[in-house]
C-alpha cells in the first residue's frame, strides 16, 4: 500500500504563489493527481500526471496558474500554484491510481491511495 504524505500549505494573501509536495513511499508507475474539497463541498479534481510526467491535466478553474510536476527518482509530486484566488481555498489532497493510463481522468473514485491533505487559505 502506498503512503502518501502532503506539505507545503500555508495562508496567503490573493495573487501570491505556493508549491504543494507529496512524497510517497514507494515509487508508483501510475498516475498521480491533486484534488481539493472546501468546506461544504465535494471533492474535486485539480491536476493530474502520468507515470512518466509527460502528459498533465487540469481543472478549467486552475488551468493556467497551476502545475503539476513529479520527481520519480525522489518519490515526489509537486503543485505549483501561481495567482492564487479566494475561491482556491481549501484542504489538498495527493493521491495516486493503481494504473498509469487515463491520467486525464480526475474522478476521486479513481484514485485509490491518498494523502492526509494539507490546507490552503487565500484571503485578501
Amino acid at each position: 500500500q502506498v503512503q502518501l504524505v502532503e506539505s507545503g500549505g500555508a495562508s496567503v494573501q490573493v495573487g501570491g504563489s505556493l508549491t504543494l509536495s507529496c512524497a510517497a513511499s514507494e515509487y508508483t508507475d501510475a498516475c498521480m493527481g491533486w484534488f481539493r474539497q472546501a468546506p461544504g463541498k465535494e471533492r474535486e479534481g485539480v491536476a493530474s500526471i502520468s507515470p512518466a510526467g509527460d502528459v498533465t491535466a487540469y481543472s478549467g478553474d486552475v488551468r493556467g496558474r497551476f502545475t503539476i510536476s513529479r520527481d520519480n527518482g525522489k518519490k515526489m509530486v509537486y503543485l505549483q500554484m501561481n495567482n492564487l484566488k479566494p475561491e482556491d481555498t481549501a484542504t489538498y489532497y495527493c493521491a495516486s491510481r493503481s494504473t498509469g493510463s487515463q491520467c486525464a481522468a480526475l474522478f476521486p473514485q479513481r484514485f485509490i491511495y491518498w494523502g492526509q491533505g494539507t490546507q490552503v487559505t487565500v484571503s485578501s
